[in-house]
């Protein structure tokens, strides 16, 4: 089998080749990146190391695909995945990434009648609506309830029919304009897709930032003992978030590469669930516990703009149609990400610190 994976040096998708070309010695994998992200260069050894092509290009490009030669399966990991991207303003880089990047990858992929596994995101879900919902406040986290204003959404969290009416920041926006076009291209042009929603994805070799990769930002700040802040609703840090170790992730992508036809149109929401969520509270905890450092917390009670009080991934479609669900919880994925921060602290200091 060949696979070209876009975003092949970011964090998704260079974890994804390398565990794929670990359990499919034979397979062949390029891994195509515009290398913009500080950090994705130290991919490059590792791709290397693991027998993997890399190809410096650009999803943007469409030019850049005419080069690329011929798979059986796209798995479209690139993005610009900052929730805050174009809120400045300036929204260029964003959508050519995120929107016409995803059409270059779809044209590319019938030209060779590719299948196209499509990494979304929870974000196309509108914040006012998850605003709205019905929440209770226990003492380190807030919780959904099971009464519930709009459908999907209960206790177990956020599911598929979760209406989609209203804003949801300029990437969650690409990112759902992308899916649309997807289904299009599965319905009119008969290119067999798969979906995947994804919660917050984690683990190691993520750059973590304040507008993206929370969960490592979170454990590296204890790590390298600097400063972090609870962000809004009162800087109590109680929301809440699940938390998608990247092998999980790669269970499930695994899963679908080999049963395509079994999810073949489906648009699936896959994260951590309840079973593997944390309040930036409780996150603190467990961060204390595993680097043994306690560092200051500033409150800051205003709100960020696209902020949201809880978000949990509601598994149940996902798990019913391939048998799949996270398997580590958050302290696993803080102890795994803790001991790449040691193995590799020369290298990841002067990016994450």
């Amino acid at each position: 089998m060949k696979l070209l994976i876009t975003g092949g040096a970011g964090f998704v998708g260079s974890s994804l080749a390398i565990s794929l070309k670990q359990n499919y010695p034979k397979y062949q994998i390029f891994a195509l990146d515009n290398l913009k992200r500080r950090g994705s260069e130290l991919s490059l050894a590792r791709l290397k190391a693991a027998g993997i092509e890399f190809l410096h290009g650009d999803i943007r490009n469409k030019e850049d695909f005419d080069a690329l030669p011929a798979v059986d399966t796209v798995i479209e990991a690139s993005a610009e995945p900052s929730v805050l991207a174009g809120l400045d303003g300036t929204p260029d880089y964003l959508i050519n990434t995120n929107l016409f990047g995803t059409v270059n990858c779809l044209n590319y992929a019938l030209k060779h009648k590719a299948n196209f596994i499509f990494l979304s995101t929870s974000r196309v879900y509108p914040i006012k609506t998850i605003e709205t919902l019905n929440f209770e406040e226990a003492d380190t986290r807030f919780v959904l309830t099971d009464n519930q204003p709009v459908p999907g959404v209960s206790s177990k969290g956020i599911a598929e029919d979760f209406p989609l009416t209203g804003a949801r920041s300029l990437y969650g926006t690409t990112k759902l304009a992308s899916e649309l076009l997807i289904q299009e291209y599965n319905e009119f042009y008969g290119l067999k897709t798969v979906i995947n929603r994804c919660g917050v994805i984690t683990g190691p070799w993520q750059m973590g930032k304040v507008d993206q990769g929370v969960m490592v930002l979170w454990i590296a700040k204890h790590y390298f003992e600097q400063k972090l802040a609870y962000i809004g609703y009162g800087g109590t840090g109680k929301q809440t978030r699940d938390m998608l170790h990247i092998a999980d992730l790669y269970r499930l992508i695994d899963w679908e590469l080999h049963n395509l036809d079994k999810v073949n149109g489906e648009i699936l929401n896959a994260g951590g669930g309840v079973e593997s969520s944390a309040s930036l509270q409780e996150l603190t905890q467990i961060c204390q516990e595993i680097t043994g450092k306690t560092i200051p917390i500033a409150q800051v009670a205003e709100n960020r703009a696209a902020d949201i009080r809880l978000y949990i991934t509601d598994n149940t479609n996902v798990t019913n149609l391939t048998g799949w669900k996270p398997q580590l919880g958050i302290r696993e994925i803080v102890s795994d990400i803790h001991e790449w921060l040691n193995e590799n602290r020369a290298a990841l200091e002067p990016i994450l610190k």
